[in-house]
């Protein structure tokens, strides 16, 4: 294990507040769990690491038939084949293989189900004009599942090397990428603990798998304003905990308040934080607030990677994208409710909007707040616009860079 994978797989399981009461913690520590601690995510020289270079391929015999894209819906429907990459603490990660899309094996003792030991990415993949495969930045996707799997002491990997399978993949699954615009194929590799034991500690055995699946909006009402409903009564994240990491414990428990908004009319709900009732993100999506500040800037602004916050692609590349524009203030920081009303009742609020890989961008109309239904501004030059000039440049922008039709190093061409 070198020296740096050992730095960055202690800073990431370890924050700095909890490094500075480490040594009290390790005293207290049993001897095995002090194993737990250090040796989980370890990623010994002697072992295996990741090797694209070892894929095997096994073709599925049948073909499924495409699915046309009118008849798409986000996340229901599978292409032919899937990568599988098994691990052990032993040995390390095996080789490769693409094989058909089929049904994982497990006992039912294994720790996934009992502890939530899941981490997963999201991506996609576009086809553009000329019929070339192209990702959006899948360097990102990678660093952050290995972030995740740090974080659940899961095994890490070499991410080059796993971005290369899954390039290997999307390449053999060409004819499932839509060739519409707004239509894309999306990637989900996943990370699971699978050693079989009732006893809570680190995993000895786990597999990472790769499925896709064609989709197009996200929304099916498409690129159009959304109704949000604040939650109180439950929390997406807090201070200390894993709001920070993709894994699948974050997002079970938001169904309800998302069925509870649905049953209301809204189709999100607004995740507020603590007494202030700070914004933190929108239904799965990172939030963003365009309005003209008390000094008279004319503000973008989104709450910060406070360890609360899953440090989106799309909210990144939000921030560089405005950066690069000079004509906003870009913050990240922590706004409140408050702010946005005050700012509201002033008309200094322009505009909001939530960002995602798998919707892009979604422009907010209205928040239910206390009870009361604020308005959010769109377009105030067009009243039947869905969407504002910021909410509609920047999606404009990030779909144009997708699809190859603006030039831009966040656009990988794979063949």
């Amino acid at each position: 294990m070198s020296a740096f994978t050992s730095k960055r797989l202690f800073t990431t399981l370890f924050p700095v507040s909890t490094r500075l009461t480490l040594p009290r913690y390790i005293k207290r520590c049993p001897f095995n769990l002090q194993q737990t601690l250090f040796k989980s995510t370890s990623v010994d020289s002697k072992i295996t690491d990741i090797d694209h270079k070892r894929v095997q391929i096994k073709l599925s015999e049948s073909l499924k038939p495409l699915i046309p894209d009118k008849d798409l819906v986000f996340g229901r429907n599978f292409t032919d084949h899937m990568l599988m990459i098994e691990w052990n603490a032993k040995d390390g990660w095996s080789d490769p293989i693409i094989q058909p899309y089929g049904k994982i094996s497990l006992e039912p003792s294994a720790m996934v189900f009992h502890y939530s030991f899941e981490c997963f990415e999201g991506l996609k993949a576009y086809k553009d004009k000329e019929g070339k495969l192209r990702l959006f930045r899948p360097d990102m996707n990678m660093k952050r599942l290995w972030k995740s799997a740090a974080r659940l002491t899961l095994p890490v990997f070499n991410e080059d090397e796993l971005l290369e399978c899954l390039k290997i993949l999307i390449r053999l699954e060409e004819r499932w990428v839509p060739a519409k615009r707004g239509f894309s194929l999306y990637i989900r590799p996943t990370l699971i603990g699978t050693q079989a034991s009732l006893g809570i500690g680190s995993n000895s055995r786990a597999i990472l798998f790769i499925i896709c699946s064609p989709c197009g909006p996200y929304f099916r009402t498409g690129f159009s304003a959304v109704r949000l409903l604040s939650t109180f009564k439950n929390v997406r994240a807090w201070p200390g905990g894993t709001g920070d990491a993709k894994i699948g414990g974050n997002y079970s428990p938001c169904v309800k308040p998302q069925i509870e908004a649905a049953e209301k009319g809204y189709q999100q709900n607004l995740w507020l934080f603590g007494p202030d009732d700070e914004i933190t993100e929108v239904g799965t999506m990172n939030c963003f607030v365009l309005l003209d500040n008390e000094n008279g800037e004319t503000e973008l602004v989104t709450p910060p990677l406070d360890g609360t916050i899953l440090a989106g692609v799309t909210r990144d590349s939000i921030l560089q994208l405005a950066r690069t524009w000079k004509e906003l203030k870009v913050s990240e920081r922590k706004i409140t409710m408050s702010e946005v009303v005050k700012a509201l009742k002033e008309g200094r609020l322009r505009e909001m909007f939530g960002s995602g890989t798998a919707c892009i961008v979604t422009p907010i109309k209205e928040i239910n707040y206390r009870g009361q239904d604020l308005k959010v501004p769109l377009d105030p030059n067009d009243a039947s616009s869905n969407a504002g000039p910021i909410t509609r440049r920047i999606s404009d922008t990030l779909m144009g860079i997708q699809y190859g039709e603006i030039p831009h190093e966040w656009s990988v061409v794979l063949n």
